[in-house]
């Protein structure tokens, strides 16, 4: 264990170094800043305006639109950061020779992996609560509404993030970095179409789409976890009539947190299996 927390507090280290995570911090910052003005004008607009809603129950639920709209932003950014930043950092290094200053050292090559997704899971759980609480706080102070359920809500977004940073990292420990960069996106694109697919396949009851997103979801099951994340943060009257975007109209079940759970357990094997026996 002390040789995992090493690697990780060195993966933490290297990225501060690269300034990787003080850009996420400031693009983060910028964000929220614009979600904010946006959200007070908003308030403003909802609050004043004539043709706005009437009653405080119908005023809410344009706030938990907002909110949610905003925590889809940052949900997006999370899968962005969980691709994208342990996509170099096998590959990388094995490709540059870095590792063998590593590998030479008194480490498995099992702590070497599962010390870097630590390392990343470290950052990316922070970065979801910087981005999220941010949203939320900002949803509390303006509106004084915070959408139900919201503990459920981001843990399913942090599972969604670690699956794919899962993904990143086992790909890494056998394709290039470009390589490992196409397939993670192309994966998590895949999950994206499918999930729509199993939606509309399913306003219009049309069995064969809904299928077809469900194979989708077995496949990589990241848009799944999305939706049933949303589906928890909304109130009942919102996600059972469909009202928003964010609404799924055919929702996943707890099967589903199940089946990611296990696959990132597989992934996360098969890429230390696959770095113990790679030939560097």
């Amino acid at each position: 264990m002390r040789g995992i927390f090493t690697i990780s507090q060195l993966t933490i280290h290297e990225a501060l170094r690269k300034r990787v995570l003080l850009a996420a911090l400031v693009l983060g910052l910028a964000f929220l800043i614009l979600f904010g003005v946006a959200f007070y004008f908003m308030n403003r607009e909802v609050i004043e305006s004539p043709r706005g809603p009437e009653t405080q129950a119908q005023r809410a639920l344009v706030y938990i639109f907002l909110t949610m709209a905003g925590l889809y932003a940052v949900n997006f950014l999370m899968v962005m950061m969980a691709a994208l930043l342990p996509v170099d950092t096998l590959s990388g290094e094995i490709r540059s020779g870095a590792i063998q200053s590593l590998v030479t050292k008194p480490l498995r090559r099992s702590e070497i992996v599962l010390g870097k997704w630590l390392g990343f899971w470290v950052i990316l759980a922070g970065y979801l609560l910087l981005m999220g609480g941010g949203v939320l706080l900002i949803s509390r102070v303006v509106s004084n509404i915070t959408p139900p359920n919201i503990a459920i809500g981001l843990g399913l977004m942090m599972l969604e993030a670690t699956l794919l940073l899962t993904l990143s990292i086992a790909g890494g420990t056998r394709l290039s970095t470009l390589a490992n960069g196409v397939l993670v996106f192309g994966l998590f694109g895949l999950a994206f179409i499918g999930g729509w697919i199993e939606q509309i396949g399913s306003l219009f009851q049309n069995e064969t789409a809904r299928y077809v997103g469900v194979i989708a979801s077995l496949i990589v099951p990241s848009e799944s976890l999305w939706q049933l994340a949303a589906y928890n943060m909304q109130p009942s009257l919102m996600r059972d009539m469909t009202l928003t975007p964010f609404s799924p109209a055919s929702v996943p079940s707890g099967a589903m947190v199940v089946w990611a759970i296990g696959y990132t357990l597989v992934v996360l094997v098969f890429g230390v299996w696959s770095f113990r026996t790679r030939d560097l």
